[in-house]
């Protein structure tokens, strides 16, 4: 309460008479923002205005750009249209002619101005909180940022690191990830004189768990290559043993994902290749002189269930081909239709006149698509005989 009269404060109080808040008595307000801003330790304040040694008009000015915080009930000893209009103007919430006579409708003022202070502080530790919380989740991100640009690095690293070239063949791959890891995956190594050993994987979903789920299939391969070559174990050798293997590894993982699969095994030297799909769309393109056509192939995909059988094909190639695995992300850059319009229109795409893998890939729309906009990861392994 400002008011330069003890008696008179006195009187009032002595009328609202409450136990509910608690009332200092001050003569003067030297610092307006600290009474009336937002770190005020009152709740409402109660001004008279007929306050000595006081002039409006400089309050007026002082105010003039001052947000007020704290609600302020004017009183007055005599109703004045001047004081009542000023003190509105200043901001005041309610105006009070002889408050004695009335103190019950004044109170009812001053537990509506504390409860909007109250509401008015309840907001604004909940805004510092959320600002806090947003500042934390920022800082979050930035850490999973970085870590998500670091594992992108080593999954990466993890690729094949150039074109393969063996003879007439040559192997060649593109992933383009939808985020920063990718749940596509393909590898491409020797094995032996005269054979070499391929895959292309799709893991379900996306992001970290799928990109360890392709570790783990990188991983697999690695050790059974190195078990042929120590051990004479020739299961990455037969494509079908291979996805056996990979099938009771992702089981055993328990992190509920599932990979289709293309594996392969090329022998450069009798120009055979043999296969095996484990639920993998589309199927394997092969462009060649006759034309443009999906290799035949079926199985379940790896990691979805138990003893899950895999069929071998083989097939002799051709003195001039491509061989194109594709991921099903790849279906998702060709549009609206249905999976067998999409499948159709993939061949219809890479018809034509037999060229190099980068050549298909544009026919594709690989060279411009944009990363920040995919659906789903696309992966390309591209084999070919017969170009330079």
């Amino acid at each position: 309460m400002v008011d330069d009269q003890v008696d008179r404060a006195g009187e009032l109080l002595s009328a609202l008479a409450s136990s509910l808040f608690h009332f200092d008595v001050t003569d003067e307000v030297p610092d307006l923002e600290g009474a009336l801003g937002s770190s005020s330790p009152w709740d409402c304040v109660l001004c008279h205005v007929g306050l000595s040694n006081v002039s409006w008009a400089s309050v007026r000015r002082a105010m003039r750009n001052f947000d007020v915080q704290v609600p302020v009930i004017v009183l007055a000893d005599d109703r004045d249209v001047d004081s009542m209009t000023t003190a509105l103007g200043l901001g005041a919430t309610d105006f009070f002619v002889k408050p004695r006579e009335r103190p019950g409708l004044l109170m009812r003022s001053i537990e509506r101005g504390v409860n909007h202070r109250r509401l008015q502080r309840a907001l604004e530790a909940s805004n510092n909180r959320l600002e806090h919380a947003n500042t934390e989740l920022r800082h979050s991100l930035r850490v999973l940022e970085h870590d998500q640009q670091a594992g992108r690095q080593v999954q990466m690293a993890l690729l094949p690191a150039a074109p393969l070239r063996q003879d007439e063949y040559w192997f060649s791959h593109k992933i383009v990830p939808s985020l920063y890891l990718s749940g596509d995956f393909t590898d491409y190594f020797n094995v032996g004189e005269h054979q070499i050993a391929f895959f292309l994987a799709d893991v379900s979903g996306h992001g970290s768990s799928s990109a360890f789920a392709t570790v783990l299939l990188k991983n697999l391969f690695a050790r059974k290559r190195s078990d042929f070559l120590r051990k004479g174990d020739h299961a990455v050798t037969s494509p079908r043993e291979i996805l056996e293997l990979a099938n009771t590894e992702l089981l055993e993982l328990e992190i509920n994902k599932y990979a289709t699969m293309v594996v392969g095994v090329l022998n450069f030297e009798t120009h055979q290749l043999t296969y095996s799909v484990a639920g993998h769309l589309p199927h394997p393109v092969l462009l060649d002189a006759e034309g443009v056509r999906y290799l035949e192939g079926e199985g379940p995909p790896v990691g979805l269930i138990e003893q899950a059988a895999y069929t071998e094909h083989a097939c002799a190639l051709p003195e001039h081909f491509v061989l194109a695995l594709l991921s099903d992300g790849i279906l998702e850059l060709l549009g609206p239709g249905s999976l067998i319009e999409k499948e159709a229109l993939l061949l219809r795409r890479l018809a034509g006149p037999l060229d190099s893998p980068r050549v298909l890939a544009d026919r594709l729309g690989l060279a411009e698509v944009d990363a920040n906009h995919l659906p789903d990861d696309v992966a390309a392994l591209f084999i070919t005989r017969g170009f330079n």
